[in-house]
């Protein structure tokens, strides 16, 4: 049975990497053959676009799922019908577009941020008097890792963020002095099984996630989460893997956005639990029972970016398990992780600080 991946990065590389034990085949429609995915699976090199190598991919798999979550609509819409595509296409197109996502969550009753549509300067004028300052200005689509933001904090700042974001649809929110940051992730089967993962608490530089602690918060956080990821995964008849990420303040949860995919704050799960996400998330849409989400132990996750270190310095460190996803360094760019599981939180911690002083000596843990 062979699983085809639009997009070849990282998270397509883990997603091959957990499925080879299983007995799956994979192949991978990217850009590039110089991918993370290249490197262990074959690949269909051209456009995520281009429909006849989309019809070569479902001609030649099974189902097919993606990566990342700014592949074409359209272009899957136009595979025939027979196709089988997990996570659904209307979930991939409500978390493309950042003002369908939050009507969403409010038709949902999930809590979210105030927010408001802006098209022209006049209506971002408005929605700052009517959200209040300060206030995030947000490309309404193709916004990843702190990209396609600015902070609005002043009335003179208004100027320079429709400068720099204006002409393409926007959101306009408010700025949320939350608490914390934290994600659930679980997975739905085609049949219906819903399994959810502990919660995960992130920290975040730079609009990039760094460090990543599970489980994490209270017994209460985890219900309302699960719930509100349940209410998501029922009203899409979900299959796959999907991530919501959310701000705590004051003890309670405000949804900004989700992931219809495996994600960067569930990397701890591949050693940090006994079922990983992306074994989940294979399990899901093929229609396979769905394993324990249930944690080894209290795990940490940092995120190597910019740069790799080298291998001999991380692994020297009892327990420490390195990621590297074969890329080029560059500025800003996920290259690898690491994870160390531990028996209490506390234990857990004390790795994390140490291997952030070493590794990010910038991140700090709450």
């Amino acid at each position: 049975m062979t699983v085809g991946i639009v997009g070849a990065g990282q998270l397509g590389r883990m997603l091959a990497l957990a499925g080879y034990p299983l007995g799956l085949d994979f192949l991978f429609l990217d850009r590039s053959e110089d991918t993370p995915g290249g490197q262990v699976a074959p690949i269909l090199c051209g456009e995520f676009t281009d429909r006849r190598l989309l019809r070569r991919l479902a001609q030649r798999c099974s189902v097919i799922t993606f990566d990342w979550e700014n592949v074409s609509v359209e272009a899957l819409r136009g595979l025939d019908s027979g196709t089988r595509i997990h996570p659904p296409v209307g979930a991939l197109a409500a978390s493309q577009d950042r003002a369908a996502e939050k009507r969403l969550f409010e038709r949902l009753r999930i809590p979210t941020t105030r927010w408001m549509k802006v098209d022209s300067r006049p209506q971002l004028e408005r929605a700052v008097r009517e959200i209040g300052l300060p206030a995030v200005l947000k490309t309404r689509r193709m916004g990843y890792d702190g990209k396609g933001q600015a902070v609005i904090r002043t009335h003179e700042d208004v100027d320079r963020a429709w400068s720099e974001l204006g002409g393409v649809p926007l959101i306009c929110e408010e700025w949320v002095p939350f608490d914390c940051e934290v994600s659930i992730i679980g997975a739905r089967s085609r049949s219906g099984e819903v399994a959810v993962y502990p919660l995960n608490g992130n920290v975040h530089a730079q609009g990039i996630l760094r460090l990543t602690r599970a489980p994490f918060g209270t017994p209460r956080l985890q219900r309302a989460a699960a719930g509100y990821l349940t209410r998501v995964l029922e009203h899409f008849r979900y299959v796959g893997v999907l991530t919501i990420e959310f701000f705590v303040r004051s003890g309670k949860l405000l949804a900004n956005e989700m992931a219809p995919r495996v994600h960067n704050s569930g990397h701890w799960t591949i050693e940090g639990a006994v079922t990983s996400q992306f074994e989940n998330h294979l399990r899901a849409i093929l229609d396979l029972p769905l394993g324990s989400t249930a944690p080894r132990g209290h795990c940490a996750m940092i995120n190597l970016i910019g740069t790799m270190p080298a291998r001999e310095r991380v692994l020297a460190r009892p327990g420490v398990h390195l990621h590297d996803y074969g890329k080029e360094p560059r500025p800003g760019r996920k290259l690898g992780h690491c994870t160390v599981v531990e028996v209490t939180p506390r234990a857990r911690d004390r790795r994390a600080r140490e291997l952030l002083a070493d590794l990010a000596p910038e991140i700090r843990i709450p």
